[in-house]
């Protein structure tokens, strides 16, 4: 009888936060595991860069991180002790609008429904059970679909989270309240009528509560350099320049694990899987993409609102129904003159970004997926519109439209920042209809990328969850977050 060989226990392709969390979970457990990325530095959308002049450091990709301070699984790991510090900015995000008022979303629940006016008993009604409950259920949350640990809690959870954000602000009186909801909810880059829609908004605010919305000292890469020292230190490997396209560039292993989409999945392995499986790959959506600017800035942005200029993140598209319409027409494939734009302004908080006396700012509009249209004029007209004299300050800038970002990381199909499409349709069918969505049709292969529960965002609880298969089905290791 052949005896089979292996170099690796685990192989994973990508390195992710997903792909680094199922790399930690399966050497935690005393795997052997090779990571194997592409690019010449890891972090896939974790990455930092001199983007536009000399000691401007911008995130390339993701910049505020409520679901990493978050994350049930990175919050158990040592990352502190691998470099990585985290900034809390007091006002996690800011919603001005156009009369000079602003909604704001605090780490206090009371502090934030005080300035809702009339709508704070309605946002306290809303926010404060769910804040009370989230450390119980967020494992459930952001998983799999199962049958949950605390299932009233998740059941309560769920009547608000599966609704249409446009359903949810009805219980607001105010534009102030109505506005910050759909700010929140346009996180999930689809039609703000769509069912589920609350669920984003829901779980970024109450992170916002318990955890704040906060900024890794240095930029977004040191998330991921400790993610990897943490790994390294566990015996693990990495590897980078090493794109894989085949399964035949792939050491031998027990498991192979893909930090990629279904695009690519069935590119490297589309031929071992069965005809069912590969059907319903072929078969899934993407989502709308972004266009993205960095700016180097002579000085802080003119925000007429104080709130928005004391917080890390702010959203920008006034009230709740001129959001719902510019959302709808870009999810129809057109370019909203005023698009919604979610902007970062980390160097208030981190003077390590910029130069003594300059900034940066980060910000993206949501575009028909795989548009090349440039969005500079109508991202800057949005911001200037609620902070005059922005255009002044303007040193430097560096765009990204939607094929240049899927070129910086072949996961962002389209300009898609999130995997594929998290409507209610394709939320817990990710990729494809299966008892695991993390397993394929493939002995030994597995998926751990975004395009799998819970989705999108910088938690590792995707590659978390693929571990946590690979380890019970080839290894008869049960794991218990």
């Amino acid at each position: 009888m052949k005896v089979e060989s292996y170099e690796y226990d685990a192989v994973v392709v990508g390195a992710g936060p997903n792909g680094l969390a199922a790399a930690i979970l399966l050497q935690q457990y005393g795997l052997s595991v090779l990571v194997l990325e592409g690019k010449d530095k890891i972090g896939g959308g974790l990455r930092t860069e001199e983007l536009t002049l000399p000691g401007f450091l911008h995130d390339v990709c993701s910049a505020i991180h409520p679901l990493a301070a978050g994350s049930p699984f990175f919050e158990k790991l040592p990352l502190h002790q691998h470099g990585l510090e985290y900034i809390y900015p007091e006002i996690a995000a800011a919603h001005p609008f156009d009369d000079g008022n602003a909604a704001l979303l605090k780490r206090s629940v009371t502090g934030t429904a005080a300035l809702l006016g009339e709508d704070n008993d309605a946002y306290l009604k809303l926010m404060k059970p769910l804040v009370d409950t989230w450390p119980s259920i967020a494992a459930d949350v952001l998983a799999p679909l199962h049958f949950p640990k605390h299932p009233m809690d998740m059941a309560r959870f769920g009547l608000n989270a599966l609704t249409s954000v446009t359903h949810l602000a009805k219980r607001f009186k105010t534009e102030q309240a109505k506005g910050l909801f759909a700010g929140m909810a346009a996180h999930s880059i689809q039609p703000l009528t769509n069912l589920s829609t609350s669920a984003i908004a829901l779980v970024l605010m109450a992170n916002g509560h318990l955890k704040g919305w906060p900024i890794p000292k240095g930029g977004s890469k040191n998330i991921a350099n400790a993610l990897a020292s943490y790994f390294i230190s566990l015996g693990g490997k990495i590897e980078t320049n090493i794109y894989i396209t085949s399964l035949d560039q792939l050491p031998r292993s027990k498991a192979v694990l893909f930090d990629v989409t279904p695009k690519q999945l069935l590119t490297i392995a589309g031929h071992k899987f069965s005809s069912v499986y590969k059907w319903q790959l072929e078969r899934y959506r993407y989502g709308m993409g972004v266009f993205k600017i960095d700016w180097a800035l002579d000085g802080q942005i003119p925000f007429i609102t104080a709130g928005a200029r004391q917080a890390g993140t702010v959203h920008l598209g006034g009230t709740l129904h001129e959001i719902m319409q510019n959302e709808q027409r870009t999810y129809n494939g057109d370019h909203p003159d005023q698009p919604f734009v979610l902007l970062a302004q980390q160097s208030l908080f981190d003077d390590t970004r910029a130069p003594v006396g300059k900034h940066t700012a980060w910000a993206y509009c949501h575009v028909p997926n795989g548009s090349q249209k440039d969005m500079t004029e109508n991202i800057e007209r949005q911001v200037e519109r609620f902070a005059p004299g922005f255009r002044e300050r303007i040193l430097a800038r560096h765009t990204f439209n939607t094929s240049q970002l899927e070129s910086y990381n072949p996961n962002y199909i389209g300009g898609d920042i999130n995997g594929g499409v998290i409507d209610l349709a394709q939320l817990f069918t990710r990729p494809a209809l299966r008892y695991s969505p993390y397993r394929t049709s493939a002995k030994g292969l597995y998926i751990c990328s975004s395009s799998t529960p819970p989705g999108g965002g910088v938690h590792g609880m995707c590659g978390y969850h693929a571990a946590k298969r690979v380890l019970k089905d080839l290894f008869d290791v049960k794991v218990k977050l």
